[in-house]
């Protein structure tokens, strides 16, 4: 009987110890691309490192995280835009990862002491080809002007895409001059604000309005779409890379970064290691339609080779997070809903 009871502890002695041995990831993401399956898949073959994933949108992971406090199994966040990284450090959940792998691989533009861009994507103009000359519109600055009265149409000015685009604005133009451009913005509206940056390339097509501001990555959906409607649409429409004769192009980045109170921080600077290798870089950018981090690595992507290349803007991404206040400020100041 003894030898029994002694034999079953010693079997769950054993099985408890595996468990403590198995290496684990746990990670938010509000990212919901199709090709991350095949890259997390990839991370668990090279290191052996299960990953636990919860998906959401960003401002339901955070609030999570908060709630979770020093008990939260969460040890990396991943999510799209500078602002929303900015608003994760702003409530201290990052904690700085040295890494020389990381500082190698990773432009200092494109990343701070506490999080990582992996990917980049641009905030480009969309015209109607028939109702706007391409002259009359080249910099972000010209959406502002009288020419374009009552044929602008946006999302809302609240949304972090537009917050990390008046952020760049106010590290080149100062906050007052922003502000200025923001009110003559508003002065242009088609239509008050509404829905995503898909919506604002099919009123520009459909002529509700003439231009448009929208992420590089749904325009260039569009372009690889099957669909004769979207790709009818697209002929419809001009892509414009703003301001190349002055800051460039205003780049955004989908990112992440190591939480404080990881559990298995180990683990967590090898994923974001591994999301800094050539592999990764290629299923984390081409799975939205993005360009890599990293420089060397070379996407081959028919949609984005079509849209051509442009001069990009070299602010680097801390400097966005640190205006992101300012910036939804201006908006509240300027009327833009």
């Amino acid at each position: 009987m003894k030898s029994s009871r002694l034999l079953l502890a010693l079997l769950a002695f054993g099985a408890i110890t595996a468990s403590a041995q198995e290496k684990v990831l746990n990670l938010y993401s509000a990212r919901h691309y199709q090709t991350d399956e095949a890259l997390y898949a990839n991370f668990t073959r090279q290191t052996g490192i299960r990953i636990n994933r919860i998906e959401a949108k960003e401002d339901e992971l955070l609030e999570r995280i908060r709630n979770e406090g020093a008990n939260s199994p969460a040890d990396i966040f991943l999510t799209v835009d500078a602002a929303r990284l900015a608003k994760a450090d702003e409530l201290g959940l990052f904690a700085a990862v040295k890494s020389k792998t990381l500082e190698q691989r990773i432009p200092a533009s494109l990343r701070s002491p506490d999080w990582f861009a992996f990917s980049t994507r641009a905030r480009v103009i969309v015209a109607n080809k028939d109702t706007v000359k391409a002259g009359d519109v080249q910099n972000y600055e010209d959406l502002a002007s009288p020419k374009l009265k009552g044929k602008v149409c946006s999302r809302s000015g609240s949304h972090p895409y537009n917050i990390s685009l008046m952020a760049a604005l106010i590290a080149h133009m100062g906050e007052a001059k922003a502000e200025e451009w923001a009110r003559g913005v508003v002065a242009n509206f088609a239509r008050a604000p509404k829905g995503g940056d898909t919506d604002q390339i099919k009123s520009v097509a459909a002529g509700e309005c003439g231009v448009a501001v929208s992420n590089s990555y749904y325009l260039a959906r569009l372009l690889r779409s099957e669909k004769p409607e979207d790709r009818r649409m697209m002929e419809r429409v001009s892509i414009i890379w703003p301001n190349q004769n002055s800051f460039g192009t205003h780049i955004n980045i989908s990112g992440g970064g190591m939480l404080k109170t990881a559990p298995n921080k180990e683990s967590a600077v090898k994923f974001l290691e591994y999301l800094a290798s050539d592999d990764a870089q290629r299923y984390f950018a081409d799975g939205n339609n993005e360009w890599p981090a990293v420089a060397s690595v070379v996407v081959k992507n028919p949609a984005l080779e079509a849209m051509g290349k442009f001069k990009a803007d070299s602010l680097p991404v801390a400097t966005l997070a640190k205006n992101a206040v300012a910036a939804q400020r201006i908006y509240d100041r300027a009327g833009w809903k």
